[in-house]
Parts: structure tokens; C-alpha cells; sequence
């Protein structure tokens, strides 16, 4: 992501990249060391994303915006929303009533959070992004304080549905990415490039 920020120029298409990551924990640069509660054998990696510590693993579906947002004339406020809202709104394709917290970024449902956001701006361009839980194993976030916030709970979308109703991880994507591009103005074009 960095390495595309830096070489890009004011012609470069905007990118949106989803992954899923191996069992990470990532600590932003405002991040503090005693939000890692326990030690427990998965490594901590210093991200140049905002925030503080979060974790990553198989089942988390993550998408990377990559953005010019100075051409798209938008702020890191308004970005920010925008993400939630995606949220949001592929949630609600479930019948979940999800929210956003103006105090704490992310997307909840009651008081359990299921999306963490995390933005870096360079040059004018965006990228990191969001990490929405799909079906993972939780536990992980019981050896940290998500976030920075002592005994949040943590949610997923497999908890709310029922088994018929399980979504593939390419439909999560292409959810993500509808709900994305109706904000903004993209024509949503969904590639599906799967690495080893």
C-alpha cells in the first residue's frame, strides 16, 4: 500500500484491494502497550494507520482503499463515514441494524463491534481501510483492549444469521464494494484475483 501511495501520480486509477490476513495483531501509531493484555504467541506488527492495537486473522474480511481522496474532494471525516455507512448498509442487506459511534470509529451491533476502520492519508491519498468480521475465531481479541477500549465486546456476521443465510466471502466483497462506490463516484467493477 505504501510503496503504491508513493509511486502514484494524479492520473493513477483509484484502488480498492480485499484480503484476509494470517493471525496479526496491528498497533497504530498512536498505539499503547498495555492494550496488548497478554502475550499469546501471535505476532505484533507497527502500522502507520491511526489507532491503536487490532486483530487480524482468516475469516476477517478486509478492504484497502486506496484513494486519491484530493481528487475526489473529500475529508478524512467524510471518508470516515463513508466507510461506516458501507457497513452499515451491506449489514443491513442482512436485515442487521448496525451504527456507528461518533467517539469511537467502527460499526457496532447492540454494543458488540463487528468493524474497525483505519485510515492513513500521504500526499493526499488514502490507504489501510476496513476490516469487517465475517466468521473467525474471536478469541484473539480477549488478550487485547480492541482498539484501546477495555472490555469491548466483539461481534461477527455468521453470529446473527442462520446457517442458509451465510454469505461467500466473494459476496461479502462485492457487497462491500457496491455499497462503497454508490457514495462516491465509481462505477463498481469487481475483479477477483486470488493469490497463493
Amino acid at each position: 500500500m505504501r510503496d503504491f501511495t508513493e509511486q502514484r501520480d494524479a492520473n493513477t486509477p483509484d484502488e480498492i484491494w480485499f484480503v484476509q490476513h494470517q493471525p496479526v495483531y496491528t498497533q497504530g501509531t498512536a498505539g499503547k502497550a498495555e492494550h496488548l493484555l497478554r502475550a499469546n504467541g501471535i505476532a505484533v506488527i507497527q502500522s502507520d494507520r491511526g489507532g491503536q492495537i487490532t486483530y487480524h486473522g482468516p475469516g476477517q474480511q478486509i478492504m484497502y482503499l486506496l484513494l486519491d481522496v484530493k481528487r475526489l474532494h473529500i475529508g478524512v471525516r467524510a471518508l470516515v463515514s463513508i466507510m461506516e455507512k458501507t457497513v452499515i448498509n451491506t449489514l443491513a442487506d442482512y436485515q442487521l441494524a448496525a451504527y456507528a459511534k461518533a467517539d469511537a470509529p467502527g460499526v457496532y451491533l447492540k454494543q458488540a463491534k463487528i468493524a474497525s476502520l483505519g485510515l492513513r492519508i500521504r500526499r493526499g491519498c488514502s490507504f489501510h481501510g476496513i476490516a469487517l468480521n465475517v466468521t473467525m475465531d474471536l478469541k484473539p481479541f480477549q488478550d487485547i483492549n480492541p482498539c484501546g477500549y477495555a472490555n469491548q465486546a466483539i461481534t461477527q456476521l455468521y453470529d446473527w444469521l442462520t446457517e442458509d443465510q451465510y454469505p461467500t466471502e466473494e459476496q461479502v466483497c462485492q457487497q462491500l464494494l457496491q455499497h462503497f462506490c454508490q457514495q462516491l463516484p465509481y462505477s463498481p467493477t469487481f475483479y477477483s484475483n486470488k493469490l497463493p
